[in-house]
């Protein structure tokens, strides 16, 4: 992994130690690595290289620029969901081609924008989506490559914020009772849509691969289906989704994944699309924080650093787990000690009931597995400034986001008044 304790119980960052980066950069500081972006995205691709396909990797889960060129040199496309992150996208170096558009609010103005930038796959969720992009590829006597996005209704086994494979969720086109078919046969029909196939994508954090399966099995059987009808279906978007381990015991097990998908499709003549975010970034990104004050209760204490639900709100928004622990380890006593930020929320916490080392004020501490839905998820609430980004590259340090003063916060802002 790209952040382990050395010999002397100093946590390092591709060989930099964790509490000179947060000396020389400040806290909080999330600290990605670029040897371990690589060495997962590898393994995603070994993974998957059996069956034809193409691997996207999901923005979303990290849209910083210098990881985005990062992925796109090594092979990776993009899967957006805003015309945003097309434009990061485009910007990091990837091609239009390259580029599945997801999601299922697209406005007017995106889809002309991934039109005029030639996008090479546009995944729509409702009928209605799907006759805004065929009336605007209209308006420029072109086709749009239209996949539709449909929902297998199958439980993901995750929270319920980042579970999306049930009918009763927004996502998706329903399967079982005819809306997939008649949608598909009015893409095939029409004079200005270009049918790419089929897209699904139950959720995220799964850890349990059967979900998969069936997913994936009644995607091939509507496929087929459709095939037998003369419906060209060139594409099977599989989505990602795949988890990790956020107590930091294991790797994302890329390899079982891909030969699940080795195993399915063995025989069948589809090219194939993944879209992995979290298993590539998660693990490859930290979040380093200096203790501010210790304050004692009855049965715990409380752990008050400088980082906060603004900097990282996936422990207050999802219930997740994020294993923390001082970049310097000790033999101090432990105490059971909630970690918590300054903002002014009772949500505003890190971690609740830990078991941890006493702390004193000025010690840093490492937040692992913050490479995915941390920085990219961060607000000003408070008016706070979120935190740098640096990238360790080639033995080098990479101030890839600096840190904004609240100087430049507020300069964002016109005041008529003053």
């Amino acid at each position: 992994m790209a952040f382990t304790y050395d010999e002397n119980g100093q946590l390092t960052a591709d060989g930099f130690l964790a509490s000179e980066l947060a000396t020389e950069f400040g806290t909080p500081l999330y600290v990605y690595s670029a040897k371990g972006f690589t060495d997962y995205f590898t393994a995603f691709q070994k993974a998957v290289a059996p069956v034809n396909g193409k691997v996207h990797f999901a923005v979303k889960a990290n849209s910083n620029l210098a990881i985005l060129s990062l992925l796109g040199k090594l092979g990776a496309g993009a899967d957006i969901v805003s015309g945003g992150e097309m434009m990061r996208a485009l910007s990091a170096g990837i091609a239009a081609k390259d580029i599945v558009f997801s999601g299922v609010g697209k406005t007017d103005d995106e889809i002309r924008l991934a039109l005029a930038k030639g996008v090479g796959q546009i995944n729509a969720e409702s009928i209605a989506e799907i006759k805004r992009i065929e009336a605007i590829a209209s308006e420029w006597a072109i086709k749009a490559p239209v996949a539709i996005r449909v929902n297998p209704d199958i439980d993901a086994k995750s929270h319920e914020k980042i579970s999306t494979g049930q009918k009763s969720t927004k996502f998706g086109i329903p399967i079982d009772n005819g809306d997939a078919e008649a949608i598909y046969d009015y893409i095939h029909h029409s004079d200005h849509l270009i049918a790419r196939g089929l897209a699904v994508h139950i959720g995220s954090q799964l850890t349990d691969l059967s979900p998969f399966e069936h997913a994936y099995r009644k995607l091939i059987s509507l496929a087929e289906s459709f095939r037998q009808k003369g419906y060209d279906v060139p594409i099977l978007d599989l989505g990602g989704g795949l988890g990790v381990d956020y107590h930091g015991d294991s790797e994302p097990d890329f390899a079982s994944y891909g030969a699940l998908v080795s195993r399915i499709f063995d025989g069948l003549d589809y090219q194939l699309g993944f879209e992995p975010g979290r298993s590539i970034a998660a693990d490859n990104g930290m979040l380093l924080s200096s203790v501010l004050y210790t304050k004692s209760a009855e049965d715990k204490d409380f752990v008050i650093i400088d980082a906060a639900m603004n900097d990282l709100i996936r422990p207050t928004l999802y219930d997740a787990h994020h294993r923390i622990e001082p970049v310097t380890q000790s033999n101090r006593p432990r105490r059971i000690s909630d970690v918590v930020g300054p903002v002014c929320e009772t949500g505003d916490y890190l971690a609740k009931g830990r078991d941890f080392a006493e702390m004193e004020s000025g010690e840093v501490l490492a937040v692992f597995s913050a490479g995915a839905y941390g920085s990219v998820m961060a607000s000003h609430y408070n008016t706070r400034a979120h935190p740098a980004e640096i990238l360790i590259h080639d033995d080098k340090v990479h101030v890839i986001k600096p840190r904004k003063s609240i100087e430049q916060l507020l300069e964002d802002e016109y005041n008529p008044f003053s």
